[in-house]
């Protein structure tokens, strides 16, 4: 699967411990990444500053449903249930 353009479920529902540019303490869950421009497009993707948990993600199905509200629903429930 392949990410959806303009989601940006990935950037807002989980927390991130990594420094972000921007955001030198990484980000708590359910916060919009400050790299994360108004059409929910990563602004450092491919940039070696981007957190490598980033570049990580695998987008799948399981993770992500099939709409970009589904995705959001879907990752704030895995990150609540790993807390």
């Amino acid at each position: 699967m392949h990410c959806r353009l303009g989601c940006g479920a990935c950037c807002i529902a989980p927390s991130i411990t990594s420094p972000i540019p921007g955001m030198p303490n990484g980000k708590p869950a359910g916060v919009r990444c400050i790299q994360l421009d108004d059409d929910n497009l990563c602004l450092i993707f491919g940039q070696p500053e981007r957190p490598a948990v980033c570049g990580a993600f695998s987008a799948s199905i399981e993770v992500c449903g099939t709409t970009n509200e589904q995705a959001l629903w879907l990752i704030t429930d895995l990150e609540s249930s790993t807390c």
